[in-house]
C-alpha cells in the first residue's frame, strides 16, 4: 500500500491495530470474506518472544479455517494430558487423553512455540490480497467523528513521521497495554486473581525422557509446572516467592535447583537458555468491549491466568466472532445491529472461563498444608465419579448466552449456543471440510424444493445427515431435527420446527 493510500480521504473499512495471532487472525477471515483491511502493529516483524504454548481442538478449527492446519500439524505436539505431582516430584493423579482426538477431529490439547505459529500466520496472510501489514509503526490515539467515521494516529518507526489513517470500523488488538482501551475510555475490572511466576523457555537436542503430558506440581510453596512444546523445546514455570526476581534466575546454573527433577544427569552446556522472565499472571476483564465503530479483542479486552490454557484461544475466539459479523455488515447482507451481539456472546464466555482458570490455579498452587493433604487425599479417587474423567479432559468450552444470533436454551440439552462438531461425514472428509465459511443449515431430515430455495436465496449452504452419522446422532441427542449453524461453528438455532429454521436463515453471501 503506497503513501497516498494510507491518507485517503475514503475510510479502510477495517484497521486493525495489533499484528499478534488475534489480529491477523481477524485479517485473515476478514479477507477470506473480501474485506479491504489495514493492519498496524509496533513491531517490524514476529515478535520473538514464546508466550502462550496451547490451544484446544477447538481453536484447532480456527486454524483450519485460516488454512494452515497442516502447517500447524507439523510444529506442534498434542500433549497426553495432565498428571499431579507433589513437591517431592511423586505422582498422585494422572488424567492421560493419548491418543483421543475428541469430537473435532483433532487432538484436544496442543503445545507450540507462539513465533513459530505467528511465522505461519503471516506467510499465510501475504494470500489475502485484500489486507496489508505495515510494521514498526506505533498507534498513538484513535477517534472517532461522529458519523460513522474513525481517525487512528500513528507514528512511523523509521522515518518519525506522524501520520493518520481513517476507518470504518477499528479492532484493537493490541495487547494488554491496549491504546485502543485507553481511547474508547474502557478500563479492566479486577477479577482478584495475581501471581507472579517465572517463565522458563529451554532448548536441548538431548531428551529428557519424561512424561509426555503436563506435569503440575501442587506446593503451596513453590507451585510449578512443566510442558514439552516442541521437539527440542521445555518450558517451566515458577511461581515466584516474595522477593524474588527473574534477575536471580539468569543462568542454567542457577535454575538448576528448580528444574533439576526434569534434567537429572544431563549437562548444563546441553541445555539452552532460550529466555527467562517473569510474569504476572492476573484475571482482568474489560468493561465495555465497544464503543461505536471500535472494538476490542484478545489480551485489549480480557486477561486469564494460564493454568487451564485458554487465553490464546479467548483472543481467536474474539476474532472467529466478529470478523463475519462485519463483513456481513458491510456486504450490506446483514444489519448493524448484529455487532451489539459480539460483546453480548464473547464477555460472558470470557468471564466463564476466567473463573475456570482462577478454580484451577487456586485448587493447585494455595491451600497450605492443608490444601496439600486434601489435593492428595481427593485427585487420585476422580477418576471414579461417574463421567467426571472425561470432563476433566473435555476441551469443550460453555456455550454462548442468547443474543441476536443465539436463540434461546430453553432445554438442558439445547444445541443453542453450542459448537456444531467437526464430524465425519465420509471416510475423509468432515464438516469444516465442506462448508464454505457461511451458514449451514444441518438436517436429519429431508427438505421440500421450496425450503431448500429460500435457503439458496439466502446464501445458506444445506448438509443432509444420514441416520448412524455423527451428526445425526448429534441433532437427535439435542432433540432437534436440523440446526441452523453460523460461520463460527455456533448454533443459532436448533428445533423441530425445519420451515421455522429456514426462514431464520439471515441472507449472508459467500463468494
Amino acid at each position: 500500500m503506497n503513501r497516498s493510500q494510507r491518507t485517503r480521504a475514503d475510510p479502510v473499512p477495517v484497521v486493525i491495530v495489533g499484528a499478534g495471532p488475534v489480529g491477523v487472525t481477524a485479517a485473515t477471515l476478514l479477507g477470506q470474506y473480501g474485506v479491504d483491511c489495514l493492519v498496524l502493529d509496533r513491531w517490524d516483524g514476529v515478535y520473538p518472544q514464546p508466550r502462550a504454548v496451547h490451544l484446544d481442538d477447538e481453536i484447532y478449527r480456527v486454524l483450519v479455517r485460516l488454512g494452515i492446519a497442516k502447517q500447524f500439524a507439523a510444529v506442534s505436539r498434542p500433549t497426553r494430558g495432565l498428571q499431579l505431582i507433589d513437591r517431592n516430584h511423586r505422582v498422585f493423579a494422572v488424567f492421560d487423553r493419548t491418543g483421543d482426538y475428541g469430537r473435532h477431529g483433532h487432538p484436544r490439547a496442543n503445545m507450540f512455540d507462539q513465533p513459530e505459529l505467528e511465522h505461519l500466520l503471516r506467510t499465510n496472510l501475504k494470500d489475502q490480497t485484500t489486507v496489508s501489514l505495515r510494521g514498526d509503526v506505533e498507534v498513538t490515539d484513535v477517534a472517532q467523528d461522529g458519523r460513522g467515521r474513525v481517525r487512528v494516529d500513528f507514528t512511523d518507526g523509521l522515518t518519525g513521521e506522524h501520520e493518520s489513517v481513517l476507518a470504518t470500523y477499528v479492532l484493537g488488538c493490541d495487547g494488554a497495554n491496549s491504546v485502543v482501551r485507553t481511547a474508547i475510555g474502557s478500563t479492566m475490572e479486577d477479577l482478584k486473581f495475581e501471581q507472579r511466576w517465572l517463565v522458563i523457555d529451554v532448548a536441548s537436542t538431548v531428551e529428557l525422557d519424561q512424561w509426555e503430558g503436563v506435569h503440575q506440581v501442587c506446593d503451596h510453596q513453590r507451585a510449578a509446572t512443566y510442558m514439552r512444546i516442541g521437539d527440542a523445546r521445555y518450558r517451566w514455570e515458577f511461581q515466584l516467592q516474595a522477593g524474588e526476581t527473574a534477575a536471580d534466575f539468569e543462568s542454567i546454573g542457577v535454575l538448576r535447583p528448580l528444574i533439576g527433577p526434569w534434567v537429572e544427569g544431563i549437562p548444563s552446556d546441553q541445555l539452552e537458555l532460550v529466555r527467562v522472565a517473569e510474569y504476572t499472571f492476573r484475571a482482568q476483564l474489560a468493561d465495555r468491549w465497544r464503543d461505536r465503530n471500535v472494538f476490542l479483542l484478545g489480551d485489549a479486552a480480557h486477561l486469564t491466568p494460564p493454568f487451564i490454557g485458554q487465553g490464546l484461544g479467548a483472543g481467536l475466539r474474539d476474532s472467529m466472532n466478529l470478523s463475519w459479523k462485519i463483513a456481513g455488515v458491510l456486504s450490506r447482507d446483514l444489519p448493524e445491529s448484529v455487532l451489539d451481539t459480539y460483546e453480548v456472546e464473547r464477555k460472558p464466555h470470557a468471564r466463564a472461563l476466567i473463573g475456570l482458570a482462577k478454580l484451577v490455579g487456586v485448587s493447585m498452587t494455595q491451600g497450605g498444608r492443608a490444601g496439600g493433604l486434601l489435593r492428595r487425599a481427593i485427585a487420585p479417587r476422580l477418576h471414579w465419579v461417574p463421567g467426571l474423567r472425561d470432563r476433566l479432559l473435555d476441551s469443550v468450552t460453555p456455550p454462548l448466552p442468547r443474543s441476536d444470533l443465539v436463540q434461546p436454551r430453553r432445554l438442558r440439552k439445547s444445541l443453542n449456543g453450542r459448537l456444531c462438531p467437526n464430524a465425519p461425514l465420509t471416510n475423509d472428509s468432515r464438516y469444516d471440510d465442506v462448508t464454505r465459511g457461511g451458514f449451514v443449515l444441518v438436517t436429519r431430515v429431508p427438505l421440500s424444493l421450496e425450503q431448500r430455495a429460500v435457503l439458496a436465496d439466502r446464501g445458506t449452504e444445506v448438509l443432509e445427515v444420514a441416520p448412524g452419522s455423527a451428526l445425526y446422532k448429534w441433532l437427535a441427542d439435542g432433540k432437534a431435527a436440523a440446526a441452523l449453524v453460523r460461520p463460527d461453528f455456533t448454533v443459532l438455532w436448533a428445533g423441530r420446527d425445519v420451515t421455522a429454521l429456514c426462514e431464520a436463515a439471515p441472507r449472508f453471501l459467500v463468494a
